[in-house]
């Protein structure tokens, strides 16, 4: 078998704390709302009302259909979460029609201004496809969830080991410009 390959990592900082966060990502509802409008993942009936509360850690959960802006199949995920931790995260490996291999592994870390959330992603592909388009695409992807997860919670992406994302205020990220002095 060909080397795992990634990772691709993703940060935010989320305005919300960990449980929030987590009782909608760990749900088909909010898994489809990141990836919107994208992609949609189909899912059986028990994991879209029960969420991950109805998934056996170690057997497959389902086989969910990718479907292109929703509608277009192009895609099948074997879910399979190896690693369950509510509300600190999971791990999946899991095949792919497009992936041998696919690793999500997702990490909410409570802080004292909601939570950071992580996405690292490994993966072997089932044909030999340069690893460079493959790591665009996997890296837009997440960037988009991430995006979409910010819009609902209030945040901002954090660089691997900032660690302003433990303590600085949102309000006061190095990267913004100095506030204007209001004109008195």
């Amino acid at each position: 078998m060909s080397e795992l390959r990634g990772p691709i990592v993703t940060h935010s900082l989320l305005l919300a704390p960990r449980d929030a966060v987590w009782a909608r990502v760990s749900t088909a509802a909010g898994i489809n709302d990141e990836l919107w409008p994208l992609f949609r993942m189909t899912a059986p009936a028990r994991l879209r009302h029960d969420g991950l509360g109805a998934v056996e850690v170690g057997r497959r959960v389902c086989r969910s259909f990718v479907l292109l802006g929703g509608v277009l199949p192009i895609d099948w995920d074997d879910i399979t979460l190896v690693a369950l931790d509510p509300p600190a995260g999971f791990r999946e490996r899991s095949s792919m029609l497009s992936q041998r291999v696919w690793e999500h592994e997702r990490t909410l870390e409570q802080t004292s201004h909601g939570c950071v959330l992580t996405d690292r992603i490994g993966y072997v592909p089932r044909i030999a496809v340069p690893d460079a388009p493959l790591r665009a695409l996997f890296s837009r992807v997440f960037r988009h969830r991430h995006r979409r997860l910010q819009r609902r919670f209030g945040g901002r992406f954090v660089p691997a080991g900032d660690a302003s994302a433990q303590g600085a205020a949102p309000e006061s990220r190095p990267e913004d410009p100095p506030a204007r002095q209001a004109l008195a």
